[in-house]
């Protein structure tokens, strides 16, 4: 019996009706709140969608701006590289210039000097000169007086020294 609306009584129908409609209601709201996610799901994804393109757009700007500073860099550092040679190339030309002066100068005055054995020469004539009056001076005549004599004649004897150099030099120099 309780198997039929007539014999339920009406409070079980009442309740049964009232639980439907809380059902009802609830697919409703349910219903409402997924469209309202829809919604919110569908401004937030325009909301990203514009937010990348804004992001893209930047990036893009960016790069192009980079892209354009590289390319003035490029530039300066091209002028610089140019400049660079060119003065690296004066530099060379001024060492060259300096380097065959030196040269001239060196080879200009390869005959002003006496040579070694020149000099060799020289100095044995002045000692074959110098050496009676040495000898002279060392056999003495006391030791005063031959200290007095050794200093004249060693001054005699530069002054010769100095008389020969001069000499040497103007008929080396000619």
């Amino acid at each position: 019996m309780a198997d039929h609306p007539e014999t339920v009584g009406p409070g079980l129908l009442q309740y049964v009706e009232t639980r439907f409609n809380l059902l009802l209601e609830s697919i409703k709201e349910q219903r409402s709140d997924r469209e309202r996610w829809q919604a919110t799901e569908t401004a937030l994804r325009q909301t990203i969608g514009v937010l990348q393109d804004k992001f893209e757009a930047e990036r893009d700007r960016r790069m192009a701006e980079v892209a354009t500073e590289r390319e003035k860099a490029l530039k300066i550092k091209e002028t610089a590289d140019l400049a660079a040679l060119g003065l690296a190339r004066e530099i060379q030309t001024y060492k060259d210039e300096k380097a065959n002066q030196l040269r001239e100068q060196i080879n200009s005055e390869r005959g002003l000097y006496v040579s070694k054995t020149e000099l060799t020469g020289a100095v044995e004539k002045i000692e074959a000169m110098i050496k009676p009056l040495l000898d002279y001076s060392s056999a003495g005549m006391g030791e005063r007086r031959g200290y007095s004599t050794s200093w004249a004649i060693l001054l005699g004897a530069l002054g010769g020294l100095a008389v020969i150099a001069v000499l040497i030099k103007d008929l080396l120099g000619k």
